[in-house]
């Protein structure tokens, strides 16, 4: 996978921007000698915001863009002057990526619309003027609120291709040749194992001008959900699919159990998908003639819809994707309300993503510029007496202090 520019699997580091520090300034006029505390609020600090973008189909952008850091808000100054807010930082991401928490593996969000915006990180909010302070008995107060701090986090980004069928079998059961002959994919086909090395879409023609897309993953082999061949890489592709077409070829020596294999690797990546609607392909199957098919029919697995099919020739072909639509269109398989992201936990993490160190140590000037921040404040203004939300707002009459 180091030579593909398709990278499904990233780990970032973001951090939003803090608050500016609210002012500790009083008004001077050459005949207001006592003209009161006029200190302004401190900007909020710059969110962290993830926008879907349906032009994009690989996180292979953020794989060279490791530190996404907003601005920090400005220091509010005199005469109840605010500080500007911290630039917000936009990141553009393909529809369909999920968002982890790097140390817990927790599920935080996820985009699957183009233009869909989801506020990744909040940026601190500016710090409280001295005016905000001022009362009956505090006319002068010598202090102000710092900016909330900024939000750091480690996230991983997983993207999980949408698509309406998933095609899921061993290798050489004949998915590529499928999405090739159905759709205007062109997938690389050889006689190899592991031909597919990355996930396909294909966009299948259906009656009436109507279409479903179809994805192809690598082949998947016993073992996969343990992180055996590629499978396990891809599998989280098939978990927006709604539905998914399991392939086996004609000539496979006990076509059930290497079914019931395939279901079991997909019901260990995560148990969920056991509850999709499936559809069994049996590939290659203009090497059988009438007779060996029907000796072939008792043998199948039970209680899932099945077709045999041949993509070179087309037989079965009509079948299949009559059956496929049917299960897309059902009101009870619907992709929005069918997942169900699993935690990501060890079974599911990409190891040279995970070990990728990606901390980041300040500038000289960004040290400097946080003790400046922290010497024009008071410790006084975090005290307990003080609620960012319930603040009291005094409205100031210049009157009260010329008397």
């Amino acid at each position: 996978m180091a030579d593909s520019n398709f990278i499904d699997y990233v780990k970032i580091l973001c951090r939003s921007g803090k608050g500016g520090a609210g002012s500790r300034h009083f008004y001077r006029a050459k005949y207001v000698p006592k003209g009161g505390p006029d200190g302004g609020d401190g900007g909020r600090g710059g969110h962290i915001i993830l926008k879907g973008n349906r032009n994009m189909w690989t996180l292979l952008p953020l794989k060279y863009r490791r530190h996404i850091f907003a601005g920090n808000g400005q220091s509010g100054s005199g005469g109840r002057s605010f500080g500007k807010d911290g630039e917000d930082v936009i990141v553009d991401v393909p529809c369909g990526t999920v968002v982890f928490d790097a140390e817990s593996g927790e599920y935080l969000c996820e985009v699957t619309d183009d233009g869909q915006e989801v506020k990744l990180l909040k940026g601190g909010r500016g710090g409280l003027g001295n005016w905000h302070f001022k009362s009956s008995t505090n006319r002068t107060p010598r202090y102000a609120q710092p900016g909330e701090p900024s939000v750091e986090r480690s996230i991983i980004l997983e993207l999980k291709m949408l698509a309406d069928v998933g095609l899921v079998g061993f290798p050489n059961a004949g998915k590529s040749t499928l999405l090739s002959a159905v759709s205007a994919a062109e997938p690389k086909i050889a006689d190899y194992p592991f031909t597919t090395m990355e996930p396909q879409l294909g966009i299948v023609a259906y009656r009436d001008n109507r279409s479903f897309v179809m994805a192809d993953i690598p082949g998947i082999i016993e073992g996969a959900s343990e992180g055996k061949g590629l499978g396990l890489r891809f599998l989280r592709h098939i978990e927006r699919n709604a539905v998914l077409l399991f392939m086996v070829p004609a000539d496979a020596d006990d076509i059930a159990k290497e079914y019931e294999i395939l279901l079991n690797e997909v019901s260990r990546f995560n148990p969920q998908l056991v509850d999709k609607p499936r559809v069994l392909a049996i590939s290659k199957s203009d090497m059988l003639d009438d007779e060996l098919r029907a000796e072939i029919e008792p043998t199948l697995p039970e209680g899932i819809e099945h077709v045999f099919i041949s993509s070179v020739t087309g037989y079965g072909i009509i079948e299949l994707k009559d059956m496929l639509w049917k299960a897309i269109n059902d009101e009870n398989n619907k992709i929005e309300s069918d997942i169900v992201h699993r935690p990501l936990d060890g079974q599911h993490r990409v190891r040279e993503e995970d070990e990728f160190i990606i901390t980041y140590e300040p500038s000289p000037e960004e040290e400097e510029q946080e003790a400046e921040d922290l010497q024009s404040i008071s410790p006084d203004a975090w005290g307990e007496d003080i609620d960012w939300d319930d603040a009291e707002y005094e409205e100031y009459d210049d009157s009260e202090e010329e008397k």
